[in-house]
C-alpha cells in the first residue's frame, strides 16, 4: 500500500487464499465439540453467470475430474442455476469424508481460476447439521475476501443470527471469520444445504 492509499483510507483487497479451505476439517471438529453440528458430506462451489464455449470446456473439465471415481461408489458432480442466476457445483462424500469433500472444492476453485474465471467466483460452502433437532448451518468462503462466515437458515427465509455469531466465537481461532457482518450474505437454497 502507498502513501496516498494511506492517506486516502483506501486499502488493497484480501487476496484469496484457497488453501483456508484445508483448515475446515479441523474446525468441523471444533465445531462439533462446542455444538454438535456434523458435516453433511455435501459441499459445493458458487459462481456467477459464465456463458461461452470455454467456460463450458472447463465446466465439462472440472466435472470429469469430480466425476471420476463415480465407478467407485462416488457420486457425480450436480450443476445447477438459483433464481438468482448463479451457478452452483454440488459435490457429495460421505459425512464422514470432509478432507476428500474439501479437496474436491479446492480442485473446482482452482480450475476455474487457473482458466481465467477467477473474478467469478464467488463463494464455497460446506453443510452441516445438528443431529439433535436437524438443524441447518454452512461455512461459506468468501473466494474475493479470502474469509469464511457461518449461514444458518430457518423456516421461511430466516436466520438464527444467534447461532451464527455463537459458531463465529468458537471457530475464531480455527479459520479466518468475515469481521464484516454485513458480508454475511444469505444464501437461500443454496445445494449443499438442503
Amino acid at each position: 500500500m502507498g502513501f496516498l492509499d494511506a492517506l486516502l483510507g483506501r486499502s488493497r483487497p484480501v487476496r484469496p487464499d484457497l488453501d483456508r479451505l484445508f483448515a475446515l476439517p479441523g474446525a468441523a471438529l471444533t465445531l462439533e465439540a462446542a455444538t454438535g453440528f456434523t458435516p453433511t458430506g455435501a459441499g459445493s462451489v458458487c459462481f456467477a453467470g459464465v456463458e461461452g464455449g470455454a467456460f463450458a470446456r472447463v465446466r465439462d473439465e472440472v466435472r470429469e475430474l469430480l466425476d471420476a471415481d463415480t465407478g467407485r461408489g462416488g457420486v457425480p458432480v450436480e450443476p445447477s442455476r438459483d433464481a438468482y442466476g448463479y451457478g452452483w457445483l454440488l459435490a457429495r462424500h460421505p459425512p464422514d469424508g470432509l478432507p476428500a469433500l474439501v479437496t474436491d472444492l479446492h480442485a473446482v476453485n482452482t480450475l476455474l481460476r487457473e482458466a481465467g474465471f477467477g473474478p467469478h467466483l464467488l463463494c464455497s460452502l460446506v453443510g452441516f447439521r445438528a443431529p439433535r433437532d436437524g438443524r441447518r448451518l454452512a461455512l461459506v468462503y468468501l473466494y474475493k475476501r479470502g474469509s469464511f462466515y457461518p449461514f444458518a437458515p430457518l423456516v421461511g427465509e430466516r436466520r438464527d443470527t444467534a447461532l451464527e455469531l455463537q459458531v463465529r466465537a468458537v471457530l475464531a481461532d480455527e479459520l479466518r471469520v468475515e469481521a464484516d457482518l454485513g458480508r454475511w450474505f444469505p444464501v437461500w437454497g443454496a445445494p449443499g444445504l438442503d
